[in-house]
């Protein structure tokens, strides 16, 4: 199903809410994206979990053609940042009453209940991102600080307006509890490298998921794929493998090199169900 054509269509809960949820089909709430999303990520885990934490993470809204939509971006570039709402399209129809969030509290349950989290896994799937405008120009809004997939379905668009939108004061519930361990994390030559050939190959952005994942509790192997070496580990993504070193003291990471998850005789198999046998095949010829 592309992106234009996906739909939302809000369900009653209950006999009293019905008469006041229904279309003009008696079918429910029906919603279609304004604008599709186009940015590097293009797999789940390349996704920052917080794309202000990111620090980069940019891309494009394309509003839809042939709705006046250029009109009612009128005035938006005088905003720093705004709201998007938008679909986890391809989360729709998985979701659990509790979450793992990606950094437990120090101390507390390990799962928390789903709308006490931003977890993608929602019953109606809606994401909501605060983005920073970078340029409107036409039907394209430049966003940076984005954590949405590429052919992401955006809902709607609002301006952020710190009056209304920010409390900095406000409790966080477990979030403050969270046992957040920071490491920095560099990159040798080799890695950049290899990360660059595989971004030319239009395969995913593996440097800045590798930082994503090892920058907070590099080592936490419930929440990753990492295992240990004597001189720091190896982070598997889907079928890549990265080596770092670590230095525990300073807690610093060195993004050393990356490596295929495939074996030779794998890679000639015709089996491929991640799709990426290819991709491999020319990074490591």
């Amino acid at each position: 199903m592309t992106s234009a054509g996906w739909f939302l269509a809000a369900r009653t809960m209950s006999k009293t809410q019905d008469t006041n949820m229904k279309d003009e089909n008696g079918a429910g709430w029906i919603f279609r994206p304004v604008a599709v999303f186009h940015g590097g990520a293009i797999r789940r885990y390349g996704a920052p979990r917080q794309g202000v934490f990111d620090g980069g993470a940019e891309g494009v809204v394309e509003f839809m053609a042939g709705q006046n939509f250029e009109t009612a971006l009128r005035d938006l570039a005088g905003f720093e940042r705004a709201w998007l709402l938008f679909v986890f399209d391809r989360n729709a129809g998985s979701w659990r009453p509790t979450a793992r969030p990606p950094i437990a509290p120090a101390c507390g349950p390990e799962r928390i209940g789903l709308f006490a989290t931003r977890s993608p896994y929602r019953p109606n799937p809606i994401g909501l991102s605060c983005v920073r405008i970078l340029e409107v120009k036409g039907l394209r809004v430049s966003i940076a600080e984005a954590d949405l997939l590429d052919g992401t379905p955006v809902l709607d668009l609002k301006p952020y307006v710190p009056a209304a939108d920010a409390f900095p004061d406000a409790r966080a519930g477990w979030v403050e509890r969270q046992a957040a361990e920071q490491w920095t994390v560099s990159e040798t030559p080799e890695f950049r490298e290899r990360a660059d050939a595989i971004l030319a190959l239009n395969g995913p952005d593996v440097a800045s998921v590798a930082r994503l994942q090892l920058s907070a509790n590099p080592f936490d192997s419930t929440r990753k794929r990492v295992t240990r070496t004597p001189d720091g580990g190896t982070l598997s993504l889907r079928m890549f493998r990265i080596d770092f070193a670590a230095n525990p003291e300073a807690r610093s990471l060195t993004l050393l090199r990356i490596r295929s998850g495939y074996s030779p005789t794998e890679l000639a198999e015709a089996t491929d169900p991640y799709g990426d046998k290819e991709l491999h095949r020319r990074v490591w010829p």
